[in-house]
């Protein structure tokens, strides 16, 4: 029975009972689930909470540091396999663990993404902190193991999964398995390290006795079957350009139906998407290294085409370090091997080529197997969603940038963004999954927000904005939005100006930056209402990002802790701690990429 089926039977809970536990739930793992499901069973049969049995003394902590979702969907696995080992495991989000139970540890399981220039992910940030800081305690008793998930084309890989590694053995920490960095198609890694990780875990740890049971749980069923590796065949509705004629980017408007899946969503998640590569470019590729597309390989135990497989399985726009290297060992390119050595020119080179470019500067005759070895295997796009099921129902809609751009004498398009825009027609299948994203969350209704979201990050805030439109928030709302031109790209301008005749949006604040000959960024805007925006922040507003990380992020940033200094009358380092508290208590949320 669903969540959804206990509001049409004679229940003891309240309406208002039954709408707190579907957001309870909603984002949990099945671990989560089984866990709350065996709890709830226990004071059922015992009648009180106080009366559930004290945790088992030999346990496994298993602590996630996610941003878009990965590390927490890994993380998951692993308890799951875990338990299924009968071990007891406790899964938490470093954003919800108690430093204070790390003297208490015996053994602990790492698992933890990197962000932009070696960031830790936001829930991770103070455990990291309280580590490298002088209050950490000493680990002696611990054993633990760490995995890392990054992306081999960025400067500082897994460096927070590295961090982590060499506090803990700093700390008196014992690992029992190396240090696991994985790469974006990390599923054999994974899988190699969990059975590794879970070994050493099972040779020492002690039982102290029975783990109980999870009974069977209305909780669970509401969960739905699909996810990151059993994605739902969902049908695009739509998607019409919402950027005008003139506009430098087409921006697309994408409506999916989510009809019949059982996949729910929270304002702030990520959608994510499946596609299939231009064919166009894997016949070239194919064409130029000299290899018949009807050539067989094997791909989890079928065996299909080698084009099927460029098309469907690999990689062929994202351009990463290790095809560099392996391609050019293959072909006997001695100016890419030579090139390969060097990670900062080779970061470089890979910055807008994409795989087929890198063939036709470099042609060469190689094997299917050397092809397939060189290559990373296809992963999913994540999309914020720009939608509140309150509003659209089975439905979700994205705002999706289509890249497109000239390099080398070619045009150049994202792989997935083209997909959505150009590939597949209305009525078609995309492949989809929802990645919950615990890290960018609205307040309590009676709060208000700040949202600053230029060009496509004002994706989630129209989420945001229909999601407080139907709960009836009576905290106020505050948008920063900024693009290119008024007339061009002014994304969902009607829906704004209707939020904003009805109350529902009380602030907008517009920075087109090329309007005039002195270009204006969301960021200008800020310091211009830095006076009103301090006040809100002082008022319990809380503050939120979406957009371009490299840069506009950190713009952003800088622009507040102007703000901070100027209004609050307050030092840098003052300023700093002011965000860092905000941060802290969940009220400075970003989502960017």
């Amino acid at each position: 029975m669903s969540l959804q089926q206990l509001n049409s039977l004679s229940s003891p809970l309240s309406v208002q009972q039954v709408d707190s536990l579907k957001q309870l739930t909603a984002s949990m793992s099945a671990v989560e689930l089984s866990w709350v499901s065996g709890y709830l069973a226990g004071i059922s049969q015992s009648g009180s909470a106080s009366a559930v049995a004290a945790t088992p003394a030999g346990k496994l902590t298993i602590l996630y540091g996610s941003q878009t979702g990965n590390a927490k969907g890994v993380a998951s696995e692993v308890a799951e396999k875990a338990t299924a080992q009968g071990i007891n495991v406790e899964l938490v989000s470093m954003g919800n663990y108690k430093t204070k139970q790390l003297k208490s540890e015996t053994h602990l399981l790492v698992v933890v993404s990197t962000n932009g220039e070696g960031e830790p992910p936001d829930d991770s940030i103070q455990l990291h902190e309280f580590l490298a800081g002088k209050r950490a305690p000493k680990l002696d008793n611990v054993s633990y193991s760490v995995l890392g998930l990054g992306d081999t084309s960025y400067e500082f890989f897994c460096q927070t999964a590295i961090d982590f590694d060499q506090r803990l053995a700093a700390l008196g920490a014992k690992s029992v398995v190396d240090r696991k960095d994985c790469d974006v198609d990390y599923d054999d890694d994974v899988a190699s390290w969990t059975e590794q990780a879970l070994a050493a875990v099972k040779a020492t740890l002690s039982t102290g006795g029975e783990t109980a049971q999870a009974a069977p749980s209305v909780i669970g069923a509401s969960t739905s079957q699909y996810s990151k590796k059993n994605p739902y065949k969902a049908t695009l509705l739509a998607n019409p350009k919402i950027t005008g004629r003139s506009a430098n980017k087409d921006v697309r408007h994408i409506e999916i139906s989510l009809e019949e899946s059982g996949l729910t969503y929270q304002a702030g998640d990520a959608l994510g998407v499946w596609f299939d590569n231009d064919p166009k470019i894997a016949t070239e590729l194919l064409g130029l290294i000299g290899v018949n597309g009807d050539e067989k390989i094997t791909i989890n135990d079928q065996e299909v085409s080698i084009e099927t497989a460029l098309i469907e399985h690999f990689e062929l726009t994202q351009l990463h370090p290790g095809f560099v290297s392996a391609y050019g060992e293959a072909g006997q390119i001695s100016e890419l091997v030579k090139l390969s050595e060097d990670k900062d020119a080779t970061r470089d080179f890979i910055g807008d080529r994409q795989v087929i470019d890198v063939i036709r500067e470099y042609p060469a005759a190689i094997t299917v197997d050397q092809l397939v070895a060189a290559l990373r295997k296809l992963t999913p796009r994540l999309y914020s969603i720009a939608s509140a099921m309150a509003e659209v129902e089975e439905e979700v809609h994205l705002t999706v940038a289509v890249v497109d751009y000239e390099a080398f004498g070619v045009n150049h398009q994202g792989a997935a963004s083209s997909y959505l825009a150009h590939r597949l027609t209305e009525d078609s299948q995309v492949r989809v999954f929802v990645e919950h994203n615990d890290n960018f969350r609205l307040p309590a209704t009676d709060k208000s927000v700040i949202m600053i979201g230029p060009g496509t990050g004002i994706a989630p805030f129209r989420s945001f904005l229909q999601q407080r439109d139907n709960d009836e928030a009576t905290g106020e709302n505050w948008l920063f939005f900024g693009n290119q031109n008024f007339t061009d790209d002014f994304l969902y301008q009607t829906e704004l100006q209707d939020f904003q005749e009805r109350g529902v949006l009380n602030r907008i604040d517009l920075a087109f930056s090329r309007d005039q000959e002195q270009k204006i960024y969301v960021q200008q805007r800020i310091v211009e209402q830095g006076s009103d925006v301090y006040q809100w922040l002082e008022n319990g507003a809380s503050l939120y990002i979406c957009g371009d990380g490299s840069q506009m992020a950190k713009d952003v940033h800088q622009a507040l802790i102007e703000v901070i200094q100027t209004h609050g009358e307050k030092t840098l380092e003052q300023a700093n701690e002011y965000l860092i508290n905000l941060r802290d208590t969940k009220r400075y949320q970003k989502d960017v990429y």
